[in-house]
């Protein structure tokens, strides 16, 4: 018969497992605990959440939905980073935090049910945010069309300095 307390945490890995756009584990060893308090602080502004669970708990509730390249990883001592929106800004804390506590090491993710090494999640981690790459896509489509009317503007300008030439000197001088 299942232990109830640990049925408890399946059934809220689960839901956070079909909630993540991504996830992110990482080995904590000898890590403090006012270190992973601080990640906890710098991950909930983001909307994301890191958990500490055993990996066979976090099998049992992935079931098939777990790439089979992270299966390995889930070795030793692992804390899940679950990302439900635009894993960009997550991932920048996540590699920010790696970079200055030693101890905490990312040994791989997941991002829309497919693996992520961590140099993949590093490499995420370098990437502009979804709202930066619209506003770039869209500078680059505003840009030649801001060229366009200035152009054609210019052509109008000139013509009606043109005929305002014209209209100058038709008119006798006064």
């Amino acid at each position: 018969m299942p232990n109830p307390q640990k049925t408890a945490i399946v059934e809220e890995l689960k839901e956070k497992i079909a909630g993540s756009k991504a996830i992110v584990v990482a080995d904590y060893r000898t890590m403090k605990v006012s270190d992973m308090a601080a990640l906890r602080e710098k991950l909930r502004p983001l909307q994301s959440e890191c958990k500490v669970a055993k990996n066979t708990l976090f099998r049992l509730a992935g079931g098939d939905g777990i790439p089979e390249g992270l299966m390995p990883h889930l070795e030793g001592p692992s804390a899940f980073i679950f990302v439900p929106g635009d894993p960009v800004d997550p991932a920048k804390a996540v590699a920010d935090f790696q970079r200055d506590h030693r101890a905490f090491t990312i040994k791989g993710g997941m991002l829309d049910g497919k693996f992520m090494t961590a140099e993949q999640v590093q490499a995420l981690s370098k990437m502009p945010t979804r709202e930066v790459m619209i506003s770039q896509m869209l500078g680059s489509i505003q840009s030649p069309l801001t060229g366009l009317v200035g152009t054609l503007q210019g052509v109008i300008s000139n013509l009606v300095f043109t005929l305002q030439a014209v209209v100058d000197k038709r008119q006798p001088a006064a």
